[in-house]
This record gives structure tokens, sequence and C-alpha cells, in this order.
């Protein structure tokens, strides 16, 4: 079958949040700027700082301020309504007039409507109505408009300009409505130091009101409403007493962290805590700082319940299970008191992060309205899901994710290294188990993680909209939301390119040894990378120049510094060998790691200098100089040997060697895929010849997953384990070989975890033509700590399983790669029959011509 079958043509995905569209520029009888804006007086403090947001976004784009009004008694233009009809007078009155159907708002949860009406009173020639269920409601609803006038969520964040029009029209007959189908939709704030707290020092005077109003309107913009707030030696609500003021100003869910209970930062047990961090030993101390924690706590939030040990460290060994749930009753009964009110009606969660997690597979429980946190690894793989058996919870599941950690095998913080296709298999996973009442990702000092943000909180608002298909088309849209359509296209390549390059070994754990110098995978490594700043490089002489800040910080800089950083380490690799070999370039390759080295900190001071300073201290990350999983306080430039003058030899001009006999053969033969001598037979997953569904479960290609290539795995992600025999679903790969007898198969997966906790852990099978197919487990060994096996599925980005098998003659062979479990993904195959060279990616595919049926 030809892949491109699996593959639907993707229309152009819009927006998560829009079914229509509203603004027009052909002439319309609704003229924007011959309106006003309406808002009750009555209504909740967000909604009128929505309706002011509004206005300035206006103003931004046409220039013309629009006047705000409390009441329609005088008014004779056009009306921009915004409320919701519990509160506004007007609307109310339009329902009950019939005028106005918003009828899925009553009792819904951040629903909005927008419709528009000709004639509503005999003085109003138009109106549009944005109304909604709730305050968050009316404000997604306001800042839908705003999105679709050309304000990017990333205006002010990211230096996104807003491109000026004399004037804006609406379409007649507009009615829509939409809502969030994740509850809580959220990031964190995390590992701040040195970057966010130093910036937010310089521009702030710290992480007060005024920063956090910055962050609050993004997160409204971006259709988001929940934060866990800065907490390295920052204290949301003792720091400034007018964070709290601010976000229900903002209408903002505020939580803590996973090991920060009952809405008290970590580092206020070291301020206001007396005695140890143990419940056994001060309960009456730990109750009275958690109940004050609560009390002063009187906004909207969820409370963290549970209890790790001090400065985010698992509880003693000793710690027994009846003894936590004995610490969370109690919790709950401060809950209860000082709300007034029975504590399930507070929301809850329990975060099962790191060794919390062992706790509940040991049976520890909560009460069933507590929402339960699964997490995943730090590093983007999740490490539970509930059983598609399994009995719903009336608190429900969430997801705590990560784009930024600090720990084992290594902190990443630096730069985005966070693909689409990879938050999107994962977060896909969680939705289709039924985890939908919260998602919060650690964004650690939120720049430089623009992209993956918009695209978490895109994707929580409504998962079925977005499917892996969709993902190029949903890069192109962000692009051109902030570009403009012109580069829309080339934007989208970029941003995409480099995250999946930088997937595939965060620059913080690069060194001159991670790819092989003797395959020239490193130099072909450095080459994606260079090609891809030349077209970066030329895209931002072709922009105007009003949006060459915004390309620097959102496209260019990560590429910039990344191809740098690469080429660097892979300099050290040729100046080691060319020591080793005493070749005269030794020493040029020395004076260029020097050389690049020095631009790293070039590079990080033009971001510093940006729009006079506006971003200085947010790229002031260490990344060099690594020498455990903790930062270097200080970078420093990787050791180089030299050569004394005069000293060595030139160095030999390399011959590249090719297996001519095995492309023949598979030419001959019309197979598609041939053994060379030192590649072995290397297939990437979704090149297969014949695709085997059946009714229950479809293959399905991730375009662009994986480190090489896309990947293949098959839908439903819920679907029951499948025996591997017969007409049971597997691909199909031809193959030629010109050797035979036993060889070893080296599957390549997406480093995806034991989420069920089952004992064989998740499972493919494979055979060779019309041998019996052998079942073998991915992550049996999953242990998800900072060392062993995991260490190295985490920091490579892959797990890689090998198996014998037998080829009983050179010639044609098909081999058969069979799903068992569901939620494996393939990203490449390679059979090796003994002599095929090491590398890091894996050997380049031997992919003579693809067969199709």
């Amino acid at each position: 079958m030809n892949i491109r079958i699996l593959i639907a043509v993707g229309v152009l995905w819009l927006s998560t949040a829009h079914a229509q569209q509203i603004v027009s520029t052909k002439t319309t009888p609704f003229a924007i700027t011959q309106s006003v804006i309406y808002v009750d007086a009555n209504e909740t403090e967000l909604v009128q700082t929505s309706a002011q947001l509004l206005q300035k976004d206006i103003e931004l784009v046409t220039g013309r301020q629009l006047p705000i009004v409390h009441t329609l008694a005088k008014v004779k233009q056009n009306v921009i309504a915004i409320g919701t009809p519990g509160q506004s007078a007007w609307i109310k009155q339009l329902v009950a007039g019939k005028k106005l159907n918003p009828s899925k708002l009553p009792g819904a949860w951040e629903t909005y409507h927008l419709q528009t009406l000709q004639k509503p009173t005999p003085a109003i020639a138009q109106a549009l109505v944005i109304s909604g269920s709730d305050r968050r409601g009316v404000a997604y609803g306001v800042f839908e408009l705003s999105r679709q006038l050309g304000v990017s969520p990333w205006h002010w964040w990211a230096d996104v300009p807003v491109k000026k029009q004399s004037e804006i029209y609406l379409f007649k007959n507009v009615a829509f409505s939409d809502a969030p189908r994740v509850k809580y939709r959220g990031i964190f704030l995390n590992d701040e130091a040195p970057a966010l707290s130093g910036w937010t020092k310089e521009k702030f005077g710290g992480f007060n009101h005024k920063f956090y109003e910055k962050v609050f309107e993004l997160i409204l913009r971006l259709k988001g409403n929940y934060l866990w707030p800065a907490m390295w030696g920052n204290a949301f609500y003792a720091d400034d007493s007018l964070n709290i003021q601010m976000a229900e100003k903002y209408g903002i869910v505020i939580g803590t962290s996973h090991h920060e209970p009952l809405m008290r930062a970590h580092d206020e047990w070291r301020r206001f805590g007396k005695g140890p961090w143990n419940y056994e030993q001060n309960k009456q101390e730990l109750s009275r700082f958690w109940r004050e924690g609560m009390q002063r706590a009187t906004n909207e939030k969820i409370v963290s319940v549970g209890m790790r040990g001090d400065g985010d460290e698992p509880m003693s060994r000793e710690t027994a299970t009846a003894l936590l749930e004995q610490i969370v009753k109690d919790q709950r009964e401060i809950i209860s008191e000082v709300t007034g009110k029975g504590a399930e009606q507070t929301p809850q969660l329990w975060a099962l992060y790191k060794e919390v997690q062992d706790y509940y597979d040991k049976g520890m429980r909560v009460p069933d309205d507590v929402t339960l946190l699964l997490c995943d690894d730090n590093w983007g793989n999740l490490r539970k899901l509930p059983a598609p058996t399994a009995k719903a919870r009336k608190g429900g599941y969430g997801i705590y994710y990560h784009f930024d950690y600090v720990g084992g095998p290594r902190n990443y913080k630096w730069l985005n290294t966070n693909p689409l296709p990879r938050i999107w298999e994962q977060m896909h996973l969680a939705w289709q188990h039924d985890v939908k009442n919260i998602w919060i990702v650690n964004v650690g000092d939120l720049k430089p993680m623009e992209f993956p943000i918009s695209f978490f909180l895109d994707y929580a608002w409504n998962p079925d909209r977005i499917g892996a298909d969709q993902l190029q088309s949903y890069t192109e849209t962000w692009a051109a939301a902030q570009f403009g359509e012109t580069y829309a296209r080339d934007i989208a390549f970029l941003v995409a390119r480099y995250a999946k390059y930088n997937a595939r070994r965060k620059p913080e754990l690069l060194d001159a040894k991670t790819y092989s110098l003797e395959t020239g995978e490193w130099a072909k490594v450095v080459a994606d990378y260079n090609q891809l700043l030349a077209k970066a490089e030329a895209l931002n002489q072709q922009i105007p120049t009003e949006y060459r800040d915004a390309f620097f910080q959102l496209v260019l800089h990560p590429i910039q510094a990344c191809a740098n950083l690469n080429a660097m380490y892979y300099h050290v690799a040729l100046n080691t060998e060319a020591y080793q070999q005493k070749w005269k370039q030794t020493n040029a390759y020395a004076d260029k790691v020097q050389e690049l080295y020095a631009n790293d900190s070039l590079i990080t001071q033009r971001y510093h200098q940006l729009n006079n300073g506006k971003w200085n201290h947010l790229m002031s990350q260490t990344h060099i100089g690594y020498t455990s999983w903790q930062q270097p306080n200080v970078q420093r430039m990787p050791k180089v040997m030299r050569l004394a003058a005069n000293e060595g030899t030139e160095k030999p001009v390399p011959q590249t060697q090719t297996n001519q006999q095995a492309k023949e053969q598979a030419k001959t033969s019309g197979h598609a895929f041939y053994q060379d001598e030192k590649r072995g037979v290397s297939i990437e997953a979704d090149h297969f010849s014949r695709v085997i569904h059946s009714n229950v479960v479809t293959w399905k290609v991730l375009p662009d997953h994986g480190r090489t290539g896309s990947a293949l795995t098959a839908f439903p992600v819920t679907a029951p384990e499948q025996k591997p025999e017969g007409n049971a679903p597997h691909v199909e790969y031809d193959v030629d070989t010109y050797s035979a007898g036993e060889a070893t198969i080296h599957a390549y997966f997406s480093p995806s975890l034991n989420f069920y906790s089952s004992e064989k852990g998740l499972q493919y099978a494979i055979s060779v033509d019309d041998a019996p197919a052998q079942i073998f487990s991915i992550n049996q060994e999953d242990k998800t700590s900072d060392r062993g096996i995991w260490n190295k599925w985490a920091g490579s980005n892959i797990i890689i399983k090998t198996s014998r098998h037998v080829f009983d003659k050179p010639g044609q062979h098909t081999l058969k790669f069979w799903l068992v479990s569901p939620g494996v993904v393939l990203q490449k195959l390679v059979v090796d029959f003994g002599g095929v060279e090491q590398s890091y990616l894996g050997p380049e595919e031997t992919l003579y011509q693809t067969k199709t049926n």
C-alpha cells in the first residue's frame, strides 16, 4: 500500500478556538472603528479587564480607541457587547427577547458564544455580542476576536508586530460557540534561575504582581487558565500581597507544585517553619503552617495534597503508606475547616511524581474527588496512565508534563528541545485514556518555549481538532499568525526542523563523542544544522524589518545557537582525531573550537541586546562545560590539543565506498531495501511495503516523529493486546540480502514507558518470512530513576531492542513487524549480519525504491 494512503491530506488548520471567520478586510455594514464597546458595570473584574484589553488591541490595529460604555441608552453606533447573561443587563434582555440564543452557556464551563445581530434596537444598526458562561468564557471570546484582528498572544512576549489597518469589518450572520475539553490547562514557571530570575529582577523588581500581570494576560490569550508560579526561592503569596489580587483580576487559577502542600511555597518553610519537615515528629507545626496557607489563599485554586521530602526530595525509605494516607486525611480536614465546606468542594490534586507513584502502585489511595496528577519522567515520556477498563474517578486524572527539567541524566533548560509530533503523541495517549481534568507543563523560563507552549494549550483546548497529520498545518498557521502568510511555510519548516534536531540529543548532553566521526555522521549532523541556518539567515533578510526581533527570538536564534554548538563539538572531535594521528590540521581545528566557543557568547549577547535590552538575562543559562547532571556555574571551553609548530603530516583525503553489488541486486529484484556492507539493511518505519490492518486496529504514520524520519504506531492507543499470527495487524518490509544465516535486528522505538505497570511492559513481535513471530518487550526493565537503563533511553531519546533471527538464504525476504501492545512507536529497523558501523542515529536508510501496490 502506498504510504500516502495512510497520511490524510490535511486541510489548513485554522485554530483550536474558532469555527467561523468573524473579521473581514472587505467592506461590510459593520465597521469596527465606528463602534463602541459595551460592558455592564456589574460585570466581574475579568470581564471589565477583557473589554479594556480589546480596546487596546483594536487601537493597536487601527490607531482608533473605541469608547467603553456601561449603558446603551444614548448609543447610536455599532456595538461590541461583552458579558455574561447573568450579569449584563442588555445581554439578559437580548436572551429574554430571543434575539440572542447562547444555548450552550447556562451551567457550562468556560464556554463562549459570538453572535452578530442586525438592528438589535432601533438605534443600533449592528452588534457583536461576546457572551460567556463565566468570566473566563467571556475573556476567551474576546481574545478570539483579538486573534482574528491580528494581535498575536505573543505580541508583548516575543515582540510580534501587529499589522496596521485603517479599518476592519465584521461579517454578517456570525454565530458560534466553543468550549475547552480539558478543564484546567496551564504552565509551571520553574528552574527559573539564573535566566528568568535575573530578567524579572531587572525589569520588574522580582516575581511581583507587575510581572505576573504579563504572565496572566499571556495565559488568557492562549486560552489557558492555570499557573504554578515560580518557586526557586520565591513564594507567590508571601513575596507580594498584590499577586493574589492580580490572579483574581485575570481569573487565573493558582496551584502549587507537586511537593508544596496546601498553597505554601517550598521556600516558605525556610522562612516561617519551625523544626523538621517531618509529620511524625512535627505534626503540630506543619498543621499550623498549612492552615495559614489555606487561610491566605482566598482566590480560585487547586490545592496540592500529600507530602514529599523537604526540597523536592523523596520521603524517607521508611515512610509508610498509612502515614501518607493520614497526612492527606488531616490536610483535608484543614481544607474543610478553613473553607467552611466539605473538602470535596475545593479542587485538589495528588501528584504521582517520582517515588510517589510507587506509593500508589503499592496501594495508597486518596479520596475519589481528588484529581490524580499523573506525570511524565521529566523527559516527556508518560510514566503512568489509567487502564482503559479503570473505574472512573470523580476527581479524574491530570498530567504534569515537562519542556524543561533540572535533574538527571542532565539539566535541560536552555532552548526548546520539544518537537510537536512527540508532544502530540504522548498527550494523545493521555487524552485517549480519559486524562482530562488537568494538563500542566513545566516551561522553565517561559521564553524560549513560545511555540510548544502555544501548541500544548491549543491542543488542551480540544485534542480532537488536531490530528497527527495536521501538525504541519498547525505549525504553518502558527507561523502565519506571527509573521504573515507570505513566509509561513518556510518558517514552519524551520521551527519544526530545529526542534527535531535538538531532540536527538539535548544541547546540554552534547559532547565530541555524541555522533560518529568515522561513519561521517558528525559531518552530516553539522551540515544539516548549517543548511537550516543558511535558510533561516536568508529568510531573515527577506522578511520586513519590523518582524526581525520576533524572528530572531522565535526562529533564528535557536537555529544559530545550536548550529554553532554542534559545529564546536564536531571540531573538538576533529581536533582529537587529528592530534592522535599527528595531522597538521590539529591546530586549525583547535582554533575553530575557540572561535565557535566565543561565538556562542556573541549569539547570546545579540539576544540580550534585542529591543533595547528588553530580554536581557533570558539566555544566560549555562550550557557548555557540564561535568555532571547539574549545570556548571560558568561555561568552560572543551579541552583541545595542539601540536608544536611544523609538527605533523597532512590529513589524508577520505575514500568513500558503497556496496554496488547489493544495490544492483535490489534493482534487479525490485525490492525496497538492500543490504549494505557497513549499514546492513536499514529501514525507516514508515517506508513499509505492505500494511495489514484489522477491524479493530489501524496502523498510523506519525509524520516527522522521531530522530531521523517519521514513525509508525497503531490506533486506537487503547486497543486490546493482539496475538501476532495470521492476518493480525502487522506491517511488512521487502528486503534483499546477499548474506544468509543468523542476523541481529535492531528495533528503534520512541522511549514509551511502561505506563500500565505491566510485568511484561509494552511488547512487539518480529518475524522473517514464514517463521513464527517472536515477542519482545521494549520496556520491561523500565525504572524511571536517574540511573541505569532509563538514563540511556532518556538521554538518547530512543529505546533500541535487539533480537536474533534466521535468514535461510541470500536473496528476497519479508521482514514483518507485529502489533502486540498499543502505545509502541516504531522509528527504525536495522538488520545486521555483522559489520554494521556503530553510530548514534543508526545507519542511514538503504532504501532503493518504494514499492506501491
